[in-house]
């Protein structure tokens, strides 16, 4: 796989690149703010794109505004955003055309958490960290499209918003496959999603589960 990273600290951004090829990838440029990052993709049209959110000019969220600009340009392009803080003002947006996740850089020194999130992204899944899914879901939102979850659907729904599979949800809740696959047959019902496969219905219904 062909990795284009992106982060302002030279030694975690090495880090990255140590950990990557490690795993057999290429990092076929390491930058340290959002103009070589944009560059870095229109010149080697890479498969992954790893980006920390607060980059130079602005020290902000200058790399996840960037990566929606890279995402409007080349919507095929997964992107992995990497924070110190949640930011989740771009990150619904981003994660509803899938190939997208977002990690705390906390997790990142799990390494193997780390490249899975990486693997699963550039498929085109989603990976999303537990506590970025916390903070975009406010108790208070369960009075919304929540509200008409049990709280079994909600812990289910969580874990799918991270990007895990029926067969992953169900390890971690000690549920059988098929029970969780009766959870989320439930929850696209109750959230009134139509059928249209079941990978675009699971994005709908994360959406909503974030957008609540």
């Amino acid at each position: 796989m062909r990795i284009v990273v992106a982060d302002d600290s030279v030694l975690f951004r090495e880090g990255l690149v140590r950990f990557l090829g490690e795993d057999g990838h290429e990092v076929v440029a390491a930058v340290g703010d959002v103009a070589g990052l944009e560059e870095a993709v229109a010149v080697h049209a890479p498969d992954l794109a790893v980006i920390d959110v607060r980059m130079p000019p602005g020290m902000r969220d200058d790399g996840a505004q960037a990566a929606r600009r890279l995402r409007e340009t080349r919507p095929e392009l997964p992107v992995l955003l990497l924070s110190q803080h949640i930011e989740i003002r771009h990150a619904v947006r981003l994660v509803s055309a899938g190939g997208f996740g977002y990690l705390l850089k906390d997790r990142v020194l799990r390494v193997d958490d780390f490249l899975d999130a990486v693997r699963r992204v550039a498929a085109g899944g989603s990976a999303l960290d537990p506590e970025v899914v916390a903070a975009l879901l406010r108790p208070e939102a369960h009075a919304g499209a929540l509200g008409l979850l049990t709280d079994r659907e909600r812990e289910v729904l969580a874990l799918v918003a991270e990007g895990r599979s029926n067969a992953a949800v169900a390890a971690r809740l000690r549920l059988a496959e098929r029970t969780v696959e009766t959870h989320m047959r439930s929850i696209f019902q109750r959230l009134r999603i139509a059928d249209g496969g079941d990978d675009h219905r699971r994005v709908l219904a994360v959406l909503a589960y974030l957008a609540s």
